[in-house]
């Protein structure tokens, strides 16, 4: 039997992964859950084989919470999923610890077979994901212009591009105000802009908002 716990903020979304797991054999739901305060609570009372991790999660944003669950409970293996475009996120999701990655548009069957994966202590990726995967591994070099931000950085990216100020940025990845200011002026010289209006031009332009 393969225990899964599920995150994610949307009701009918919860409800409907439910239902897929509970029409395959194997499978049993320990919790599922709408916050990260809600996931942490519930890592303290269940053991899952797998839990499945939204990528927006509320509170703390989903390669955040990645990394403070392999911190705090390292033996948990998490399957990342998001409706975002996999060439954002796929890469720092893995980099970040995650053993998988996965569309919200997957097909059922698709589903199943990343968590049944990933239970086993495989990784679960797309076929076009492993081959950029053994591109940048092989080549070091990013095969695309956002490639070259690290994973805090598509972090800190990603929560400017909702509107979030510094000050909010560094509470929500634990950091202090400086250390985002630093990663800001690091993003600006990445993406070869020099202030903050075509910074966030350019996070819309890869995808983050």
């Amino acid at each position: 039997m393969i225990n899964v716990l599920i995150a994610d903020s949307h009701p009918i979304v919860r409800l409907g992964i439910k239902q897929v797991l509970a029409s395959a054999s194997g499978f049993e739901v320990v919790a599922d859950v709408a916050s990260t305060t809600e996931l942490f609570a519930a890592l303290e009372k269940v053991t899952p084989d797998v839990v499945m991790l939204e990528m927006d999660i509320p509170e703390i944003n989903g390669i955040a919470t990645l990394r403070k669950i392999k911190q705090e409970f390292p033996t948990t293996k998490v399957l990342m999923y998001s409706g975002q475009s996999e060439d954002v996120y796929a890469l720092s999701t893995i980099r970040a610890g995650a053993f998988g990655y996965l569309s919200k548009t997957a097909d059922v069957d698709y589903i199943i077979a990343a968590i049944k994966k990933v239970a086993e202590g495989n990784m679960f990726i797309t076929n076009e994901l492993a081959q950029r995967l053994a591109f940048d591994e092989g080549t070091q070099k990013p095969r695309r212009f956002f490639r070259k931000l690290s994973t805090r950085e598509v972090e800190v990216l990603k929560l400017l591009a909702s509107g979030k100020r510094n000050k909010e940025v560094a509470e929500g990845l634990n950091l202090n105000e400086k250390t985002v200011s630093t990663y800001k002026a690091r993003l600006m010289r990445k993406l070869n802009v020099d202030n903050l209006v075509d910074l966030l031009q350019q996070a819309k332009a890869l995808e983050l908002y």
